[in-house]
C-alpha cells in the first residue's frame, strides 16, 4: 500500500487478496460465517447475529482505542460472490467491509476490502485530538487493517485447503 496522504473524509480504502485452491462455493461458507471471524482477528473479540442475515453486533478491542461494540448491517450478500457489511449506520457508515470471491484458475480469488468512513468512528476521536496528524493517523490505521486482512485471508486459505 502506498501512502497517499488520505484524510478520513476521503473515505480511504485498503484491499488484499489471495488465491485459494477451492471453488467459490466451498469458500463461501467460511467467508459468510460471522461467528468464525473472531478466531481470525486479534481485534474482533466476539460477534453475534441480532437478525440473522441482516444485522450483527461485534465486540472489538484495540490497545490504542480500548474496547467497543458496534452494530453492522449486511449491505450485500450474493452467494457465492459477495458478502459486505456497513458498520454503525448503513447510510453513513463508520466503515464498510467486503469479501469478494471470483472463480480463478480452477480455484477462487478471495479479496477482502474495507473503507473508512464517512461516518465517525473511534479514529475520528483521535483525529479530533490531533488534527495536524490526521494523515498519519489514517495511514497507520490503514496499515493495521491491511495487515489484519492479510492474516484473515491466510487463515481462511489455510482452513479451506487443509480440510
Amino acid at each position: 500500500m502506498e501512502w497517499t496522504g488520505a484524510r478520513y473524509a476521503d473515505k480511504p480504502t485498503a484491499e488484499v487478496s489471495t488465491w485459494i485452491d477451492a471453488a467459490p462455493e466451498d469458500v463461501w461458507p467460511v467467508v459468510s460465517d460471522i461467528g468464525l471471524m473472531p478466531s481470525l482477528s486479534s481485534e474482533l473479540q466476539a460477534v453475534e447475529w441480532c437478525e440473522v442475515g441482516r444485522t450483527f453486533v461485534g465486540r472489538s478491542k484495540h490497545d490504542a482505542f480500548g474496547e467497543w461494540e458496534t452494530t453492522s448491517y449486511v449491505v450485500e450478500c450474493e452467494e457465492p460472490r459477495v458478502f459486505a457489511w456497513a458498520v454503525a449506520d448503513p447510510a453513513e457508515p463508520s466503515a464498510i467491509w467486503k469479501f469478494t470471491l471470483e472463480p480463478d484458475n480452477g480455484g477462487t480469488r478471495l479479496s477482502q476490502w474495507m473503507q473508512m468512513g464517512p461516518g465517525r468512528s473511534g479514529l475520528s476521536f483521535a483525529i479530533d485530538r490531533m488534527p495536524e496528524k490526521e494523515q498519519k493517523i489514517v495511514f497507520v490505521r490503514l496499515r493495521e487493517f491491511e495487515t489484519a486482512m492479510t492474516g484473515n485471508l491466510a487463515a481462511i486459505k489455510d482452513r479451506i485447503e487443509k480440510r
